[in-house]
């Protein structure tokens, strides 16, 4: 068993949760598709546009036959039809000297190969059109296939569905796709101190911060959260509670509270027991966070997350979301938001580990980097991160930054 005196780097752990596998696709309908990941690539079963079409209003015509038309020299067609949105253009073939009046959206004719503005046209009559101004050859049209054509891979797999990949998919008329599963989280947390937020406590009683918080965390990376609720200080109780999450499907059970080495700490006893083995990770070389363990059961991760919220916070940004994009089949650190900032204070630290460093984000006055400020608070307390903008990333091998020195931002969601 590894304890906190032989700590995993952020490396290491993030390569342990690298061995998790993608999980199972599943077909859905294009509604329920919005933040979904695609399973497989997907192929454009026909072109997009499936005919070429004018995008204004005004007249088709052939581009060479309105060569060096001017206001002062316009050019004189022969107006020989009309084609409104909707309708089926003419099947006679556009002649040289000839136009045909054409609507936005409607069928480019055959011979057609450009469209003139109606505000550089004169009608004469209903048979007779003056255009002021020359065209190039495809102005003012979409070909057929121009966006997509019929056998090219137009959604490639690992794609999470953004709205104009869903507007691509019906444009070509697929209804039903095969996405990813979405990672079912269940969501724990323990200690005897501890009500739902709905109560009002009694004397050495708190609410409970952390179901929420990692609610919220757990949908933003487009899982699918479930809250079991509070669980005693027992083993048994948690060990109940752990397998419950797991006969309901949960791809990974979250229990903060009790993953430290305390004597009313559980959660490492009841995952050994679940899993019949030591746990894959105990104590990570973070701050805040070092108390971490993760655990498998099968392809399922259990996580002990620190009880402390902002260190909770901390391990989830760092290692939950991140096994959640590798169940879904996405790069890891989708999702994750970055900055390069400028130290505006000190921020001390101790090499051997790496240091999360609360801190507000303000923009230079003068177009330069952003500027990172210390939030001070201890790791128990929320407010320190409802001001934070973010948390600076201290290098284990390093013992802080100076002022004025560069270093990263990772934005907190």
């Amino acid at each position: 068993m590894k304890g906190f005196f032989s700590l995993l780097t952020t490396s290491q752990v993030q390569q342990i949760l690298c061995s998790f596998p993608v999980l199972n696709a599943q077909q859905i309908s294009l509604l329920e598709a919005p933040g979904r990941v695609a399973a497989c690539d997907i192929v454009c079963p026909e072109d997009l546009p499936p005919f070429s079409r004018s995008t204004m209003d005004g007249y088709a015509v052939r581009a060479k036959d309105v060569f060096g038309a001017s206001e002062t020299e316009p050019a004189l067609l022969n107006v020989v039809g009309e084609v409104r949105m909707g309708q089926q253009a003419p099947s006679t073939i556009l002649e040289q000297g000839e136009a045909i009046k054409i609507w936005t959206g409607g069928m480019l004719p055959k011979g057609a190969d450009a469209v003139v503005m109606l505000e550089y046209t004169k009608e004469l009559d209903s048979s007779l059109v003056e255009v002021y101004r020359a065209v190039t050859p495809n102005e003012n049209v979409i070909l057929k296939g121009e966006d997509w054509l019929k056998g090219e891979v137009c959604i490639k797999k690992g794609t999470r569905l953004r709205p104009q990949e869903l507007g691509l998919l019906a444009g070509l008329g697929i209804t039903r796709l095969e996405v990813v599963k979405r990672p079912d989280v269940c969501i724990l947390s323990t200690g005897d101190e501890i009500v739902a937020e709905d109560q009002n406590p009694p004397p050495g009683k708190i609410r409970d911060i952390n179901s929420t918080t990692l609610t919220a965390l757990v949908t933003q990376s487009g899982a699918v959260a479930r809250r079991l609720g509070i669980v005693d200080d027992s083993f048994e109780a948690l060990y109940a509670k752990c397998q419950e999450a797991l006969d309901l499907g949960a791809d990974i059970v979250l229990v903060s509270g009790g993953s430290s080495v305390g004597a009313r700490d559980f959660t490492l006893k009841v995952f050994e027991h679940i899993c019949s083995s030591p746990p894959l990770i105990h104590g990570v070389a973070i701050r805040p966070g070092k108390p971490t363990i993760v655990s498998r059961y099968r392809d399922k991760a259990l996580f002990g997350l620190p009880g402390h919220v902002a260190s909770c916070m901390v391990v989830y940004l760092l290692f939950v979301h991140y096994l959640v994009n590798i169940m879904h089949g996405l790069d890891p650190e989708t999702g994750l938001a970055f900055r390069r900032v400028k130290c505006g204070e000190i921020f001390p630290s101790v090499a051997g580990r790496e240091d999360y460093v609360r801190v507000r984000v303000k923009e230079d006055q003068e177009g330069g980097f952003p500027v990172a400020y210390p939030v001070y608070g201890k790791s128990g307390l929320i407010s320190s991160l409802v001001i934070a903008d973010g948390l600076l990333k201290i290098p284990r091998d390093s013992e802080g930054y100076h002022e004025g020195e560069e270093a990263e931002v990772m934005l907190l969601p």
